[in-house]
């Protein structure tokens, strides 16, 4: 991914196949339901790319541990994404990737999220909103592991921002970065 540092974030499930076409090799599924997420899984794992499966965000599946291992054993994804750390705890125990998505609200947000960070271990960090350049810097020099930053990138020119300042990848909902 490093040569292509763009993640496709599905809003919206009529961009499915331009997701597919696109370059992306990781894609985030943040809407639908449980009814059209394994469709919605096998498609994007059969054009070649990862599917990670935002919790908090299908409807239908459960924020827990239980719809985590059902979601492997049963839909094959890739990893995950979640605000919860317990969440990020149980992936990595079933061996799925785990993305853990923190909010810079504030600086007491975001010391909070850097003690979750290392207390749970994620495989990556997907820090929201995307468009901060300190924080950016500030969170990287706090953490080991590579940042997604995401949220209101909508054009090239962010995107190379946000890799100068310091993220490895940015998750955008922007077709036309895809």
């Amino acid at each position: 991914m490093k040569e292509y540092p763009i993640i496709a974030s599905v809003t919206d499930l009529s961009k499915v196949d331009s997701v597919i076409k696109s370059k992306v090799q990781r894609v985030n599924l943040v809407t639908g339901d449980i009814c059209v997420l394994k469709d919605l899984v096998i498609k994007v794992q059969n054009s070649g790319k990862k599917a990670f499966v935002h919790m908090e965000m299908i409807n239908g599946v459960g924020r827990d541990s239980i719809a985590i291992k059902y979601l492997h054993e049963n839909f094959n994804i890739d990893g995950i994404i979640s605000t919860r750390g317990n969440n990020i705890s149980a992936a990595k125990a079933l061996g799925l990737a785990a993305t853990l998505r923190i909010f810079a609200i504030d600086t007491t947000a975001v010391e909070s999220a850097i003690k979750i960070i290392n207390k749970t271990m994620p495989d990556q960090v997907e820090l929201m909103p995307g468009l901060m350049p300190k924080v950016i810097k500030y969170v990287k020099s706090r953490i080991r592991q590579p940042i997604i930053v995401g949220g209101l990138i909508r054009s090239e020119e962010e995107v190379k921002q946000a890799i100068h300042s310091g993220a490895d990848y940015v998750s955008t909902a922007g077709v036309q970065l895809w």
